[in-house]
């Protein structure tokens, strides 16, 4: 490959690469905005945009250097459309999150769920934040206190005191909920308060059903205590993309439940 002639009016001047430019440039707008002002968008559209001009400079720059037809039929040409249409529908498609399924209430808590409230609540009151006003969450579900969504309707108002209640209590259902998907063996000895504490906070983000049927749970129930507590780190995508904000929490949710591993 060499330079030709006029290069340097051509990377000046250039329409189709100026469109690349820019191409690159909305392609890295998602993580400025996060870096600059934490501010976590949907790279959706911005994905969209960027390779919109990518291809249109792509385009552009084959067109005006008159390559011929011929060439464009080469393989390279046919394995990078496949690649770009396989990746715009690997951003592109993808379920919208969903309020996670309340289990049924418990009657009274366990003698033992005080150690595992006393991890659970401090995780999970970190990543959910505080709201003591109702609004809608990203789906549109009314929501307050911790996430809750159970029973919440518009203009619904909660003290501290009183999301910090209603908390514990729906973890403990949560907790209860998640303990019906566990073998006996792992009830007795797999599941200390602080591993206790990872998953009911795994279960209260997700669902029971989600955090039931997952990897995560069963390679516990298999003995695969590691494993298990490493398949939490899975779940870090809603839309189907992935979130920084759900891939910290599961990091800490996995070293909560590796704690006391050797």
């Amino acid at each position: 490959m060499k330079l030709v002639n006029n290069w340097k009016a051509i990377a000046a001047r250039s329409h189709s690469m100026w469109s690349i430019y820019l191409g690159i440039i909305v392609l890295l707008v998602p993580d400025i905005l996060y870096l600059l002002f934490s501010l976590d968008t949907s790279p959706r559209l911005w994905f969209v945009l960027g390779l919109g001009l990518l291809i249109y400079g792509a385009v552009g720059r084959v067109k005006d250097q008159g390559i011929d037809r011929d060439r464009l039929h080469s393989p390279a040409w046919i394995v990078l459309l496949v690649v770009l249409i396989g990746a715009g529908g690997a951003v592109w498609t993808g379920q919208r999150p969903t309020a996670p399924a309340a289990p049924p209430p418990v009657a009274a808590a366990p003698q033992d769920a005080a150690e595992t409230l006393a991890y659970a609540v401090p995780l999970v009151s970190k990543w959910e934040g505080l709201r003591t006003v109702a609004y809608r969450d990203p789906v549109g579900i009314w929501t307050i206190c911790y996430g809750e969504t159970q029973g919440v309707t518009a203009g619904m108002v909660k003290t501290e005191v009183e999301c910090a209640a209603m908390l514990s209590r729906r973890l403990l259902e949560f907790r209860a909920g998640l303990h019906r998907h566990l073998t006996p063996e792992t009830l007795a000895r797999r599941l200390p308060p602080t591993r206790d504490a990872a998953y009911t906070s795994f279960a209260y983000n997700v669902g029971v059903a989600g955090a039931g049927g997952s990897t995560a749970v069963r390679r516990l129930n298999a003995g695969d205590i590691a494993g298990g507590c490493e398949a939490l780190t899975w779940w870090n995508k809603a839309g189907g993309r992935v979130l920084r904000g759900l891939v910290a929490r599961r990091t800490e949710e996995r070293d909560l439940c590796r704690r006391g591993l050797t």
